[in-house]
């Protein structure tokens, strides 16, 4: 059984802990994979927003629920305040918003990893500075 240069690229990402420092809401899985969850506000209760493969999608996800269940009132919490789609709902229920949370965290997994596939030179990581294009409209 072969190691491929993913899995141990992906170990190596939680190795740092630098990504889960300059996030917010998520954090690493020892075998490297990034995890978000929120609390519901009012509740002791925790939406699991999912796994993901980069911590950008991870900080995406816990965007777009944060925005979803505390309104404008978390925008400037927010990892991607840019990224937030302006038909982003604040009338959504606790399932609803995991759902479109994860779905956007997804898209964003799915792009960065296309990117990393297209152009390995980089090592598929967003440079400091470089802006992510990607939008979530489509998944609320």
């Amino acid at each position: 059984m072969s190691t491929s240069s993913d899995d141990v690229s992906s170990s190596n990402n939680c190795t740092s802990r630098s990504a889960e420092k300059r996030y917010k809401g998520i954090r690493c899985r020892r075998w490297g994979k990034w995890v978000s969850e929120i609390r519901v506000p009012g509740t002791q209760d925790r939406l699991w927003l999912g796994t993901y493969t980069t911590p950008e999608g991870a900080a995406v996800a816990h965007d777009v629920a944060a925005y979803c269940l505390r309104g404008a009132t978390s925008l400037h919490k927010l990892n991607f305040p840019s990224m937030l789609p302006p038909t982003a709902r604040t009338d959504l229920s606790p399932r609803s918003v995991q759902k479109a949370a994860s779905d956007a965290g997804m898209a964003m997994d799915a792009q960065l990893i296309a990117s990393r596939d297209m152009a390995p030179s980089n090592g598929g990581c967003a440079q400091e500075g470089e802006a992510l294009s990607i939008s979530v409209d489509d998944y609320l």
